[in-house]
């Protein structure tokens, strides 16, 4: 996309709406299988497919294996594909080098948009470069919300990190929280860090930050076990993906704390955690929609020119709290994947 282009876009209006979803049938390739195809189901009402030009987009993320908060973008990213007529292609590594390399790939398959994350934004820089020059237009979603604009996307769709983790300090607040830790399973992505940092800079108590490997789930029970066994003091456990606040729950136990835990992100169990009261309350960004609309955004500006935001501003899907008062209302739809 050249620049004189990008500019006459931007003043165009804001999409005010998006269609229903169709049915979920999710095919792709992923790196850590080696580009075998996975497939997962679901299904929604349909509002109708589009006639329009098939369109090939490639979904780019540095999801890590087992993390499921990925399988939910991911059906949102399909629903659109299925609606819009797009052959979805989705990629992904935790390791931003080899991301920029899978980005690289969908620049040299000549696909006709790309969606990506921006956890580590330096690494990703060159090939957006690339991209832009090869006229692919790129959107972003999830993390890199700061970081979205200079690097030249046209669109982002996701939650401000900073912003939530004010929020969920504030919250800490509320429940009578004194001191919390803090549990970022990957070093150097700049989304968890924020999230961290917003925490600190409203929660009236201590926090500390405590890394772990989210690649090795035995690893990060131990690691927050040993945590709670040497500190005491420590009232609240501040996870920062589903699958780790389930296994800040078997922590806890282990350590014989009265830690109490909260969590940034949804899936099925944790809902479940949240009925349950083993853990205390969630940031829902919602994935689904994350995924849903990156991946019309780029079907819109193709056939219509169109600017979510106004190619100026982001498009925020969360934070949303998700405690007793309403888990029972999202429980079903994350019954279905989809939440």
């Amino acid at each position: 996309m050249d620049r004189s282009s990008h500019s006459r876009f931007r003043r165009l209006a804001p999409v005010a709406a998006v269609a229903a979803v169709a049915a979920l049938t999710l095919a792709g390739c992923s790196s850590s299988s080696g580009g075998k195809k996975a497939e997962e189901g679901g299904s929604n009402a349909s509002a109708g497919k589009a006639t329009t030009p098939r369109m090939t987009v490639a979904l780019v993320t540095h999801q890590s294996a087992g993390d499921t908060f990925w399988d939910i973008v991911r059906k949102g990213a399909q629903a659109a594909a299925d609606k819009d007529n797009i052959k979805l292609v989705y990629s992904n590594d935790p390791n931003a080098g080899n991301q920029a390399n899978l980005v690289q790939n969908a620049v040299d398959q000549k696909v006709d948009g790309i969606a990506l994350t921006l956890a580590k934004p330096d690494a990703m820089k060159g090939v957006i470069a690339k991209a832009t020059s090869a006229k692919i237009p790129v959107v972003g979603l999830n993390s890199g919300v700061s970081d979205w604009k200079k690097l030249g996307l046209m669109e982002f769709f996701g939650q401000d990190e900073t912003v939530a983790g004010e929020a969920f300090g504030k919250k800490l607040n509320e429940v009578g929280a004194k001191k919390a830790v803090c549990v970022i399973q990957e070093q150097g992505n700049v989304g968890l860090t924020q999230r961290c940092d917003g925490v600190k800079k409203t929660f009236s108590g201590t926090t500390e930050t405590l890394y772990v490997n989210g690649t090795d789930m035995p690893s990060v029970k131990s690691t927050i076990t040993a945590k709670l066994k040497q500190d005491s003091g420590i009232d609240y456990v501040v996870t920062l993906g589903a699958p780790f606040a389930l296994t800040a729950v078997q922590s806890v136990s282990d350590a014989g704390s009265k830690a109490k835990i909260a969590t940034f992100d949804l899936n099925k169990q944790l809902t479940g955690a949240i009925q349950k009261g083993t853990i205390q309350f969630a940031v829902d960004q919602q994935p689904y929609l994350q995924g849903y609309l990156a991946v019309d955004s780029l079907w819109l500006y193709k056939n219509n020119g169109n600017y979510s935001g106004g190619g100026e501003q982001p498009v925020l899907t969360g934070p949303a709290f998700v405690d007793k008062s309403n888990v029972d209302r999202i429980a079903e739809f994350a019954a279905k994947g989809t939440r």
